[in-house]
């Protein structure tokens, strides 16, 4: 691995790391040390990989312990994976050319794009749904909330902004500190997990299998299941994020990669069992641990793996984080680069995506 991350660490400063990382790596990703430049035609490639062990990677988790992405990207393309904890993490190592492409979240998927002026492309989507806003028993409306102190996996994070904008549209104020009607404190998902089960946290806005975790093992209650505020249900929760330059470099690997995805997605929708075998084997291969049955079922109910990213969610989480204070306004002309995904989905007979 090219930059691994071990499994649940405690990121300090997160919301400081989030900008100050992102802005020293700019947009000089492109020439950055260790990066993959163009190579002749049939030359030998490495494709530097990263996604986290998280359920809602499930399509990436699947795609390499199935074996289906090295047969997908051939002989030619060693296939390199890290793995990460957290979306800031993962968008420093692809901005500072440590990898060449990452699933990742949507809302560091926008911050590596705005900070670093374009240097990274959203190629694809991989997961939609999956994140609940769980508490403890005896809150059931946002009124119960006030002078309430709740979790988020980080801060600028989907979940993070999910948990403001939807305590803002309650008439709730927050404070990136941790002041306001709610007090919201960010920290490693083991850690909510722990804080939530001793009483030091009164709820959380998480990602499964988390959101699963806390209610079978830390006995919580869902008061959002944030597929119900988005049309249809549909929000991008995962996407595909290569370095511009190495999808200009390798076209021919990243459509192979996509032709793997599309093959792991098949045999999620296909075999969800097996799915969810090699899910959690993936995951416990980076954790040292496994997660029972009744937590990966029931976190796999709140799931959709799609390859469409969902552009429109995308950008009202972008409008949401400029609303509570967590983003400028952004331009996001130029961020997706659904080509290569569409010729796929053609060649695979299924219908293409929209996208600019």
């Amino acid at each position: 691995m090219s930059r691994p991350t071990p499994a649940f660490i405690r990121l300090a400063s997160i919301g400081a790391a989030l900008v100050i990382a992102l802005s020293a790596c700019s947009s000089s990703a492109t020439t950055a040390p260790g990066g993959s430049g163009s190579s002749p035609a049939g030359a030998p490639v490495t494709l530097r990989l990263g996604y986290f062990p998280n359920v809602t990677h499930a399509t990436a988790i699947v795609g390499i312990e199935s074996g289906i992405y090295a047969k997908a990207l051939g002989s030619n393309v060693t296939l390199q994976t890290s793995t990460f904890n957290a979306g800031s993490s993962a968008a420093e190592a692809i901005l500072s050319g440590a990898i060449d492409a990452t699933y990742i979240g949507p809302s560091p998927a926008v911050n590596a794009f705005v900070k670093s002026s374009g240097a990274v492309k959203i190629v694809a989507g991989a997961t939609s749904g999956g994140a609940l806003f769980v508490v403890k028993s005896g809150i059931s409306t946002p009124a119960d909330l006030k002078g309430k102190k709740i979790a988020s996996p980080q801060l600028g994070n989907t979940q993070d902004v999910a948990l403001r904008t939807w305590l803002l549209a309650n008439g709730l104020k927050t404070d990136t500190k941790g002041g306001g009607d709610v007090s919201i404190v960010p920290q490693d998902n083991a850690l909510t997990l722990q804080a939530f089960e001793t009483g030091a946290i009164d709820g959380a806005w998480e990602p499964e299998p988390w959101a699963s975790r806390l209610i079978i093992e830390g006995h919580g209650t869902v008061l959002v299941n944030e597929k119900d505020l988005w049309p249809q249900g549909q929000f991008a929760t995962t996407v595909l994020l290569v370095r511009t330059d190495f999808l200009a470099a390798h076209p021919d690997v990243i459509k192979a990669l996509l032709q793997g995805q599309l093959q792991a997605n098949a045999l999620i929708a296909s075999d969800p069992a097996q799915a969810q075998k090699l899910t959690n084997q993936g995951i416990a291969k980076i954790t040292g641990s496994t997660l029972s049955d009744a937590v990966i079922q029931a976190a796999w109910k709140n799931l959709s793996f799609t390859n469409d990213p969902i552009e429109s969610s995308i950008r009202t989480a972008a409008d949401n984080a400029l609303k509570v204070g967590l983003l400028k306004a952004v331009d996001l002309t130029g961020f997706y680069d659904l080509a290569i995904l569409n010729g796929v989905l053609t060649a695979a007979g299924q219908p293409t995506i929209g996208g600019s």
